[in-house]
């Protein structure tokens, strides 16, 4: 989907958020998603963020789900969270509310490309190449998928992010 492609390649979401306790800048969900409102509108396309929640093992998590339409077009990324037992000072809904945020930025993060080191704003005052942080398998079959619906993509990608020759080839390669 170019939309998309286009979206990443625009998308400025700054870490407007300050922890005064561990003295570090941080973006979270809804900056993310008031940066991409304006970009969605002018490329015509719909997010979708949901929630669910899902036990695993012993534990519940939420699995929030982004997904970006244009047309019969969908592109779907995951996100996870686990809520603790409990936390001081915290109801359960409160829980379940910071697990969602949690969950809802990480699949907003893997969807639109958006690198969340703590310390990249200290560190890296002009922009740098990122690592590549391992995708798994299905997120790297996504990615097969766009690139292989769309040469660009491999290249936007690598403007960001680093990747080892071997991914680079598995990539391009049939």
């Amino acid at each position: 989907m170019q939309e998309l492609i286009e979206i990443q390649a625009e998308l400025k979401a700054p870490k407007g958020q300050y922890n005064s306790f561990g003295k570090y800048n941080y973006r979270n969900a809804e900056d993310i998603l008031e940066a991409l409102k304006p970009l969605l509108k002018a490329k015509d396309c719909l997010l979708v963020v949901s929630d669910e929640l899902v036990n695993i093992g012993e534990r519940y998590y939420i699995k929030a789900t982004a997904t970006i339409i244009k047309g019969d077009l969908k592109v779907v990324v995951n996100g996870y969270a686990r809520e603790e037992e409990s936390k001081k000072g915290m109801d359960g809904s409160q829980v379940t509310g910071a697990s969602s945020s949690y969950a809802r930025k990480y699949a907003l993060n893997g969807l639109f490309l958006i690198d969340d080191t703590k310390n990249s704003d200290d560190t890296n005052k002009e922009e740098a190449k990122k690592p590549i942080l391992e995708i798994g398998t299905e997120n790297f079959n996504n990615c097969k998928k766009a690139y292989l619906a769309n040469n660009a993509v491999l290249s936007k990608i690598m403007e960001k992010y680093e990747m080892s020759d071997e991914v680079h080839s598995a990539l391009i390669l049939e």
